[in-house]
């Protein structure tokens, strides 16, 4: 049901449920969690890659059939256990890319929102429509759409329910490109990022992700450290030296 791929640095994990658009119920769910959770743990994957399954869905979204018979405990599980997954994709310390084909829908679209980049083929739909259900996004729908792509457009997007395609998506910000065939740009992307120097990558994407909470002037202490930091690692003398000896910098994430 989750297949996961290595091409060197770059883990790519596939939702594999087809007969369900890839839609993720218990076992799917848990099965990324443990993956992911492999995934973020191991220094030899420098990024990592999230679609789905065929041409018509990244992930439709959780299995309805399976939600229709949960109580409430059992639904504030099955919530955690999407928050888990999407704080894995948002917080691992290395980049993560949604190349979403097709569908993604309710939290189809909360764990790409949880990414750090997305890319949605020409044919891609996205949405939070769980108000058609008489519930709300459970996943993080809430608070991530509002911060990628403003509150105005996240309102209108979870209260209405409608979908966007590819092209609305990008021009209101929720993905970064459209691409097709759009893995061959996710990976042709992770693969430029697993060059990059691990320590570099790790420190800015903790920053960027306080970006848009907490307090600004402590944020941009925390990234002034940070930067002075980063002077003592090997990496930023390589990669300096590189540069004025005008040769690719070979990072060894030291």
């Amino acid at each position: 049901m989750i297949r996961v791929d290595r091409e060197d640095a770059v883990a790519l994990v596939t939702v594999d449920r087809q007969d369900a658009l890839n839609a993720l119920d218990l076992l799917t769910l848990t099965m990324l969690r443990d993956e992911l959770s492999g995934l973020a743990g191991n220094d030899d994957v420098r990024a990592v890659v999230l679609t789905g399954a065929g041409d018509r869905a990244f992930i439709a979204g959780a299995d309805i059939k399976y939600m229709s018979g949960l109580g409430v405990e059992e639904a504030m599980a099955w919530g955690a256990l999407g928050h888990e997954v999407g704080r894995l994709l948002e917080t691992m310390p290395k980049p993560t890319i949604a190349a979403v084909n097709g569908f993604a829908l309710g939290g189809g679209c909360e764990l790409a929102l949880a990414c750090d980049i997305r890319y949605a083929s020409s044919n891609a739909k996205l949405g939070q429509p769980e108000v058609n259900l008489g519930i709300i996004p459970g996943w993080g729908g809430t608070q991530r759409l509002a911060r990628v792509c403003g509150l105005g457009v996240a309102k209108e997007l979870v209260f209405t329910g409608r979908t966007v395609d590819a092209d609305e998506a990008h021009r209101i910000g929720l993905v970064n490109a459209v691409h097709d065939p759009v893995l061959e740009k996710a990976r042709e992307t992770a693969h430029v990022l697993a060059t990059k120097s691990v320590l570099a990558l790790r420190l800015v994407k903790r920053l960027a992700n306080r970006a848009l909470g907490g307090d600004h002037a402590a944020n941009l202490a925390a990234e002034g450290e940070a930067f002075g930091e980063l002077f003592s690692s090997a990496d930023a003398k390589e990669g300096m030296t590189a540069f004025v000896e005008k040769r690719e910098p070979r990072f060894t994430g030291r």
